[in-house]
């Protein structure tokens, strides 16, 4: 019995650390973060960063819209920090956000894996590998990411 507990309370803290709106599964969409607010990423209209410069430079819309045409492909993307959450899995998971793209379709948000740190609201430029269809398990699944991130200057 106490081998089950600890599974079950494992698995919730793990969907609420890494929940967010691109998530398969909507049943976590309003889970209170124990880093604060709600899980889902801030969806700010006035955001306007310039697009990265460089070669393979995207944007957020670019990124998620042909996510299949940039499949382990390196990009380079800019944006502003909506949602930081720390240290899960050995990652830092962040959002970010550009102006671009449409909440609707969920074209305006692109999660970053790093071992960077940051806080919201900061505006960085990073250095990826596009990754597709990415399952973590326990209902998080992801059309498109950029995994192992790097800052760049």
């Amino acid at each position: 019995m106490k081998a089950l507990f600890a599974i079950c309370a494992f698995s919730t803290a793990s969907l609420v650390f890494a929940g967010d709106n691109t998530a398969v599964s909507s049943a976590h969409d309003h889970a209170v973060s124990p880093h604060g607010g709600l899980s889902k990423p801030t969806v700010a209209a006035d955001i306007h960063v310039a697009k990265a410069v460089g070669a393979n430079a995207r944007s957020v819309a670019e990124i998620s819209t042909k996510a299949a045409e940039l499949k382990d492909k390196p990009v380079l993307v800019r944006g502003q920090v909506v949602k930081y959450t720390p240290e899960v899995m050995g990652k830092n998971w962040i959002h970010l956000q550009d102006g671009s793209g449409k909440a609707e379709d969920k074209s305006n948000d692109i999660l970053v894996t790093t071992t960077a740190q940051a806080k919201i609201g900061d505006v960085l430029t990073f250095k990826g590998v596009v990754r597709t269809d990415k399952d973590f398990g326990a209902g998080y699944a992801y059309k498109v990411l950029v995994e192992d991130a790097i800052v760049q200057p």
